[in-house]
């Protein structure tokens, strides 16, 4: 029995040393054994990618079901506070995009900083996210162009949807898959330069509906805005509950820091790239939604075709074809800058083993991973061909908040307890001699032990205490007396935690960490607790729907891991040791 014991906790035991091996952040290994992409991304084509993949045709249907359901003419301002909301994720990514400038977006940052079990859990979250969102975002299609052809029942043959075993299937969605597929196999600047285009496109069409829609708004007097309920017809619980829901329309900047691999200069264009790109996405949502609001009163707007109606009230029915236009190249450069980044996860995990060599092939013609391009467009096609994926759409926002929370983890994890240890198989062959560490073998080594440690609980006692209170205050079920409680016990453990971590110091190591020089996340840590705060009330509120399906795929993705991934990581038989002591060896060799 003592034996069966024991082997059952070393099988415990090592089962959890694989949940928790990190992998080192120098990507020369994998640039050793052929794993190249092209570095032919500049700063503009990063903002074409981020804006396009950004701004979907979500835009062109949330102002009328928010402002008129939820905020009224405040819109704006949930717009302004979802922004903001979304931009300290941004601030997130912006620095370890820097610092760890290789393909692979929040998983690689999660492997680095966190451990391989989280890393997989937010790679099998983001393929969820891909592939549903541009199945989604395919299927939505052939129904805005119906305005173009007078209507849903005079569309072509090609456009329509038939049944088909009493399934409702759409061949041009997937058709249009598989084109964008072949586009993105040709090249990344290629790909770029199609997504440019289109997203200028889409925002001249935006910019249309800013000045024509602000012309008319100007000769009428903002009709719109002489309302009885005021600015603020719902209150501020109105306009806090509409951030909520404008708050995805923000997604999608997260596609930039997935060519990182393929940037000229990642240390100065990722930066620029993600904060241009959502602040020019956050820009355009404020204005397009002031100018709409202005023109017609809340409750006259056609939740469906909000913008076209407005228009259409001023007898500007030509004006619906350009709108009509901006939603259909939205649609088109969403679905672009959705495939886009699946390949290169994909690509990534297979780096590392947990998925198939397969996937990580670089077409050697085209610098792209073409193979899993073409899995991720045959995957994609069949399901836009063949479900509707209306219902299963809450699910793609679980990958993103999931996503968005491992990064900001990972920055207080980065700054405060980044990686002690390197692969000793592996060392960098550019590595010097850090005085820091030198130093630090003369200095009490306790002392150095205990910061780490109460840097560690700290961040952890911060993450239960957040889902202990965004868990609390989301149960509206629950009596008023323990939610009021269990919300003062998440505040406290979230503020003391939060607490320490600005008492303490930072790690001296944060600076040499990955690539240096580059972009550095200001206000931490306050910055990331908040960021962690605001996703997990996201993610708790999605409903129990969302996550009962989001669980299945999960359970799937745990059993791949355990019957491949963990098996074929190749961090299998990897030996750690010290930094500090790799440093050292280096030094008596040099001598």
């Amino acid at each position: 029995m003592q034996k069966l014991g024991g082997c059952a906790g070393e099988c415990w035991g090592g089962f959890v040393g694989c949940l928790v091996r990190r992998k080192q952040v120098d990507a020369s290994v994998a640039r050793a054994e052929g794993f190249q992409l092209a570095k032919r991304l500049s700063v503009f084509d990063l903002i074409a990618i981020g804006v396009g993949a950004t701004i979907g045709a979500g835009v062109y249907i949330l102002v009328g079901t928010v402002a008129k359901e939820q905020t009224g003419p405040a819109i704006t301002i949930s717009f302004l506070i979802a922004g903001i909301a979304a931009g300290l994720s941004a601030l997130c990514y912006a620095e370890l995009a820097c610092r760890c400038p290789s393909a692979g977006s929040a998983y690689h940052y999660s492997y680095l900083c966190v451990g391989e079990g989280v890393a997989w859990l937010i790679g099998w979250s983001l393929i969820l996210e891909y592939t549903l969102g541009g199945a989604a975002v395919a299927r939505g299609i052939s129904p805005n162009m119906a305005v173009f052809f007078g209507g849903p029942d005079k569309l072509p043959a090609f456009l329509t949807r038939p049944t088909i075993l009493g399934i409702v299937v759409d061949p041009c969605a997937a058709v249009l898959v598989f084109i964008i597929t072949g586009l993105l196999c040709t090249g990344i600047k290629e790909s770029s330069l199609a997504q440019g285009i289109i997203t200028t496109i889409n925002v001249i069409a935006l910019l249309f509906i800013i000045v024509v829609g602000g012309y008319v708004g100007f000769k009428t007097q903002w009709v719109g805005y002489k309302v009885p309920g005021g600015y603020f017809p719902y209150g501020a619980n109105g306009v806090l509950a509409g951030s909520a829901t404008v708050f995805f329309s923000y997604v999608g900047f997260d596609a930039v820091t997935s060519t990182a691999e393929e940037v000229k200069n990642p240390q100065r264009d990722l930066p620029i790239g993600i904060g241009v790109s959502l602040f020019t996405c956050c820009v355009l949502y404020m204005l397009v939604s002031a100018v709409v609001i202005g023109l017609v009163p809340c409750s006259q707007l056609d939740p469906d075709t909000p913008i076209a109606s407005a228009f259409a009230s001023y007898g500007m029915n030509g004006a619906v074809y350009v709108i009509t236009i901006g939603s259909v190249t939205a649609l088109c450069a969403a679905l672009i800058g959705g495939i886009l980044p699946q390949p290169r996860i994909l690509m990534a995990m297979a780096r590392d083993g947990l998925l198939p060599s397969f996937f990580a092939d670089i077409n050697k013609r085209t610098h792209v991973p073409v193979k899993s391009t073409i899995a991720t467009g045959i995957f994609i096609a069949s399901l836009a061909f063949s479900m509707n994926v209306d219902q299963l759409a809450g699910m793609v926002s679980v990958g993103t908040l999931l996503a968005f929370t491992a990064v900001a983890i990972s920055v207080l994890i980065l700054r405060y307890i980044p990686p002690e240890t390197t692969l000793l198989q592996s060392p960098s062959p550019e590595s010097e001699f850090n005085n820091d560490n030198k130093d630090l073998t003369q200095k009490d080594k306790g002392d150095e032990a205990r910061r780490r440690k109460m840097a560690a609980w700290s961040i952890s006692i911060v993450c239960a205490g957040v889902i202990v209170f965004a868990s609390a205050a989301s149960a509206k079920a629950i009596p008023i007396v323990p939610r009021v409680t269990l919300c003062g016990l998440g505040s406290a453990a979230l503020l003391s935690g939060l607490a320490v971590l600005t008492s303490i110091d930072q790690d001296d190591a944060r600076l040499t960490f990955g690539e240096t020089g580059g972009f550095l996340c200001p206000f931490v840590p306050f910055l990331p607790v908040a960021c962690i705060l605001v996703n997990t009330y996201l993610l708790i509120n999605l409903g129990i729907g969302t996550w009962i399906r989001v669980s299945v795929w999960l359970v799937i993705g745990v059993l791949v891991y355990v019957l491949y991934g963990r098996k074929h990581s190749l961090l299998v038989d990897a030996v750690y040791m010290p930094i500090m002591d790799e440093n050292e060896h280096e030094i008596d060799y040099i001598s």
